[in-house]
């Protein structure tokens, strides 16, 4: 008899990657893609002068963050990504918490990551292609200082 999966456990499978969300603040906004979800300890190396064994030492040092990369599709009067890149004035910025859940299927959220202090850094508008058969599409780069994983 067929597996009709009703007793299947939940941690048998990996979670898809194509639903979630993402939270700017208090407001929820659609997104195609996000990308960037990285952090890497950088090395120090180090080995002091009369160290018997002729190799360094690498210990962990600070952490390194990349730039988290959103695509969404263009919509008429839709000009929050340039209204928040206008915010920057001499060395200011309006900064904010970005959340980014991946959800079960019930719309549930299941692992968190959570941006802190994020700013837009470089906003890509749409190409146009008179024989394109494609959504426009525009892109913002944003930065931040933090990355949160939490499971939900």
């Amino acid at each position: 008899m067929a597996d009709d999966g009703k007793t299947q456990s939940a941690t048998v499978w990996p979670m898809p990657k194509f639903y979630f969300k993402v939270m700017w603040g208090k407001n929820e906004m659609a997104f195609q893609e996000v990308s960037g979800l990285d952090v890497q300890s950088e090395e120090i190396k180090y080995r002091s002068g009369n160290s018997p064994i002729f190799s360094v030492v690498k210990m962990p040092g600070m952490k390194k963050y990349s730039n988290i990369t959103m695509k969404k599709g263009v919509f008429k009067g839709d000009n929050k990504f340039w209204d928040w890149l206008d915010k920057i004035k001499l060395n200011t910025i309006e900064r904010i918490s970005v959340t980014i859940s991946l959800l079960d299927e019930k719309g549930k959220d299941t692992m968190i990551w959570e941006l802190s202090n994020a700013w837009p850094t470089k906003i890509t508008s749409t190409d146009l292609k008179s024989e394109g058969n494609e959504v426009a599409i525009e892109t913002i780069e944003i930065v931040h200082e933090g990355l949160t994983i939490k499971n939900a």
